[in-house]
């Protein structure tokens, strides 16, 4: 189902056009990118945040980064999209900032430990994994 159909009665969400897009439909170049697009379609279907809430928060993410320098050349987009939905769950004290970068500390801890080849699990390091 596309973002901008109904489902179950939920509100529409409006066209999602800045979406990097094949065949009318999104494209994800890493898996990590799917989900962040997925997990801020969730949020927002649950009534978390409105959709126009998360336009502006994703808007002020991509200008914030052209201030920085980012070309906006399209490869950068989910990074945008992961800074907004940060942005989101921390604005709405759904997590804190401590609680995202301790979860990005055991995440590459974990990363570390992990022989190549083999998926990445938390808490491979045998360090307690913090509640995200």
């Amino acid at each position: 189902m596309k973002p901008s159909e109904t489902s179950g009665g939920q509100t529409p969400l409006p066209p999602l056009d800045n979406l990097p897009q094949k065949d009318g439909e999104p494209v994800f170049r890493e898996p990590w990118e799917a989900r962040a697009f997925a997990l801020a379609v969730e949020l927002h279907e649950r009534g978390v945040f409105t959709w126009s809430e998360w336009a502006q928060t994703l808007s002020q993410a991509i200008r914030k980064a052209q201030s920085r320098g980012d070309p906006d050349c399209g490869d950068s987009y989910y990074e945008h999209w992961l800074v907004a939905l940060e942005t989101m769950i921390t604005r709405k004290a759904l997590t804190s900032h401590e609680q995202i970068d301790a979860r990005q500390e055991a995440w590459l801890r974990a990363a570390a430990a992990t022989p190549h080849g083999e998926p990445i699990e938390l808490g491979r390091d045998g360090e307690p994994v913090p509640p995200a």
